[in-house]
């Protein structure tokens, strides 16, 4: 029998709410919207309309990946970051919002400089660094990712959001990519930083499905961090500033890393829900 495009999207919704989705209306409407090619506006609007067999049969296989624990994000292949899209594949972490406060810090102390110079260690889908130089259109930036297939999404994001020719991309393990004369005014990174032990124990949408590489930080959680603020003092700028996200309860222990590596004016910054969640230090 003919189904409308409306009834279509909502019987994945039933679906999905059935399954103990909590955000099955909002899921259902994204699906659909991929599947039928359309935006929210265009769902509404041709909501009783008969949907095409092709886009109902597409609509219900991607409900039965999201059913079966696959995130969003990676259904669609993109998420939204900082107010851009960003595409993604199986090298990538999923870009999350309260990583969104490293961009908003950077933008604040980078903005009154002159051609101002960023190394995003870990870059992944690029989405710090071309947050940043969308914002700042005199910067320039280097990005290093241990994943080659990760710096292919990177060059292709950065060239949707124009700034490829901003953006240099590189290969190599944090530091390993960088020259030991080169020197930033901000070294930023969103380094994997889960306890080994607790990998087991996450949600299956990121157990299963984020990178293993982008979220084991080792036996403490801190591998990367003790590796990037021994170095980062040999890359900075004089008035270089490091920026950290951290995990839950790391802001005390990255903060006396920091400090024991000579890094000055070491502070703790909180996201949009209180946490702390970001780690400044200046050279």
């Amino acid at each position: 029998m003919a189904e409308t495009v409306g009834a279509a999207w909502r019987a994945v919704r039933d679906r999905l709410r059935a399954s103990g989705n909590d955000n099955a209306a909002l899921d259902a409407r994204l699906l659909a919207a991929e599947a039928f090619g359309l935006d929210s506006a265009g769902l509404i609007a041709r909501e009783f309309e008969i949907a095409a067999d092709t886009a109902v049969d597409r609509l219900n296989a991607l409900a039965r990946r999201r059913s079966g624990g696959e995130p969003i994000a990676r259904i669609l292949g993109r998420q939204e970051f900082h107010g851009l899209q960003f595409a993604l594949d199986r090298a990538t972490l999923v870009p999350r919002p309260e990583t969104e406060l490293l961009v908003d810090l950077a933008v604040e102390a980078l903005s009154a400089r002159d051609e101002p110079r960023i190394l995003d260690l870990g870059t992944g889908s690029g989405c710090i660094a071309i947050s940043i130089l969308f914002q700042i259109r005199n910067a320039t930036a280097v990005g290093v990712d241990i994943a080659r297939d990760a710096l292919s999404v990177a060059r292709s994001n950065a060239t949707r959001h124009g700034v490829a020719d901003r953006l240099d991309l590189r290969a190599g393990n944090w530091f390993e990519a960088v020259g030991p004369d080169e020197f930033f005014d901000l070294i930023v990174s969103n380094p994997p930083y889960i306890e080994s032990s607790e990998i087991p124990r996450l949600e299956p949408e990121v157990r299963e499905h984020d990178p293993l590489a982008a979220l084991d930080g080792g036996a403490d959680g801190l591998d990367a961090y003790r590796i990037i603020v021994g170095r980062a003092a040999s890359h900075l700028r004089p008035d270089g500033v490091l920026l950290l996200e951290v995990g839950a309860s790391q802001a005390e222990a990255v903060a006396g890393l920091a400090k024991s590596a000579g890094h000055d004016n070491v502070g703790v910054h909180k996201d949009i829900a209180g946490h702390d969640r970001a780690i400044s230090a200046k050279r």
